[in-house]
């Protein structure tokens, strides 16, 4: 401080008749607004590049979708803060905001909307994942607010509720454009419908903590206006070149091989003759018409545990000396938002609880023959003669309400953190016990005595750097930073 100090002073007397001083130390070639064309985009890249490596270290790990092969922490229960969640999607959320902003001041209502939509999925992944979290106060830097509070989980359930059905109203106004959008191309009705599915996704997590979720869930149904076909994913495509590249494409080899196709997801579709079998993973054999798989094991690497499995999907990694997605017809694989797949699964399980009067079949059935058409699956080299033959005849057609659990689990792959969000959800609906979740149990050899954990821990900067707030959260959820610690989604 005092080589500031004395360095002002010495500047003081030349600069008594410095006319212009400020204009002249301002450069011409350096904006000081970024254009929202330029913001959207990369807050859109930003969250998504996240959330698609989350998925890939966590997410999928977690849920037994895949399981890891080396630092087999997360699947052993052994966790941590997993800062570059918070980090990432809080980084994005600074983007979001500043298009918001401008949007506001622009009158520009569609684009208003679409930050919203956007902000509240980021905000969204984010409570599900830590609880009590900075909300209302949080991206508030530029208000000099460098220490927000941590709100109650309900609050932003509420709020992010809220906000979704405002984003709704916004982008059907049809008021201003939506310059820079890289995931649907400036179409408001395809981020009306994103809106308005998140809203089913946020009030089926809430389940019985909100009691009118049922009631609230069936209006949006009645509305209309929700994902309703493949068409209308929302989905985002990266870019070949670097650094805009499917995550996962840049990664050494051994890197992209400490995660594979687990022994769950394995058994599962294996006993169905599941054709996404051969998109999830890479045949051991690298032959298509003959495919080969196996399955690791979830939990810790000892010789109880440990199994190897085969490596992800083509579309996930590039290997010259393998099969390419180029040579299959497909493409790569790109980042997941929310799939109509997903809706409806949603839909079925909505029927279910009876939140709507529909047959829990048809949306059963078309949640899964939407999952696989996403996928491109190839049902002759499985043995069936297309969709029907294999929903009638593979043991997959439905039988009991945890049928819509195991299929949506399914189609949850690589869907951000969302497989773990829903395992929890299930895990807790069925009084923390894994017997009521017929296709999953605990990780092998997991250190934390077979128990799902329910939260990810808070990072550590926040204990030195926003310490009174994040004492305030740790005390409404029993003092502990804690992973088994109960937040309001398990209460």
């Amino acid at each position: 401080m005092k080589t500031k100090t004395y360095f002002l002073v010495s500047l003081l007397p030349m600069c008594m008749a410095c006319d212009g001083f400020e204009e002249m130390n301002l450069n011409p070639n350096e904006p000081t607004q970024v254009a929202t064309d330029v913001l959207l985009p990369s807050a859109i890249r930003q969250g998504m590049t996240t959330l698609v490596t989350e998925s890939f270290l966590l997410g999928n790990n977690i849920a037994q979708l895949t399981a890891k092969t080396l630092r087999t922490e997360v699947d052993a229960y052994h966790w941590n803060a997993f800062p570059t969640v918070w980090e990432g999607l809080y980084t994005s959320l600074t983007d979001i905001s500043q298009v918001e902003t401008a949007a506001i001041a622009e009158q520009n209502a569609v684009l208003e909307g679409v930050a919203i939509v956007l902000r509240s999925y980021i905000f969204a992944t984010l409570t599900n994942a830590y609880g009590d979290i900075p909300y209302s106060g949080a991206i508030g830097g530029a208000e000099d607010n460098f220490t927000p509070s941590y709100d109650p989980q309900e609050t932003i359930y509420t709020d992010l509720l809220s906000e979704l059905r405002r984003a709704d109203a916004l982008l059907a106004s049809g008021k201003g454009s939506i310059d820079g959008d890289i995931l649907f191309n400036g179409d408001a009705l395809q981020w009306q419908r994103l809106a308005n599915s998140l809203r089913l996704r946020l009030l089926m997590t809430a389940n019985n903590q909100l009691p009118d979720a049922g009631t609230r869930f069936a209006r949006i149904v009645d509305a209309g206006n929700i994902i309703g076909s493949n068409d209308e994913n929302a989905v985002f495509t990266f870019l070949r070149g670097f650094p805009n590249q499917f995550p996962l494409i840049p990664l050494k080899t051994g890197d992209f091989d400490a995660v594979a196709l687990s022994q769950t997801s394995y058994g599962l579709m294996l006993g169905h003759n599941d054709p996404r079998l051969s998109r999830y993973a890479r045949p051991d054999n690298d032959d298509y018409n003959d495919p080969v798989f196996s399955g690791a094991f979830n939990g810790s690497s000892t010789a109880d545990c440990h199994k190897a499995g085969s490596r992800l999907g083509a579309a996930y990694f590039n290997d010259p000396a393998q099969t390419l997605t180029s040579e299959l017809g497909l493409e790569t694989a790109k980042g997941i938002i929310m799939t109509y797949a997903e809706v409806e699964f949603l839909l079925a399980e909505a029927a279910v609880k009876g939140w709507i009067n529909d047959p829990v079949e048809t949306h059963y059935r078309n949640g899964i023959a939407a999952s696989m058409a996403y996928y491109q699956v190839d049902y002759t080299s499985f043995g069936w003669a297309g969709f029907e033959d294999y929903y009638a005849r593979s043991g997959v057609a439905y039988a009991q309400p945890t049928d819509v659990w195991e299929q949506k689990w399914l189609s949850l792959f690589f869907t951000g953190l969302e497989p773990y969000f829903e395992l929890r959800r299930w895990y807790f609906e069925s009084d923390f016990d894994w017997k009521g979740i017929p296709f999953m149990g605990p990780a092998c050899g997991n250190l934390n005595n077979d128990r799902l954990p329910l939260k990810f821990t808070y990072p550590g900067q926040e204990q030195s750097l926003n310490q009174a707030n994040y004492r305030d959260a740790l005390e409404r959820i029993g003092g502990s930073n804690d992973f088994n610690a109960p937040i309001w989604l398990v209460r």
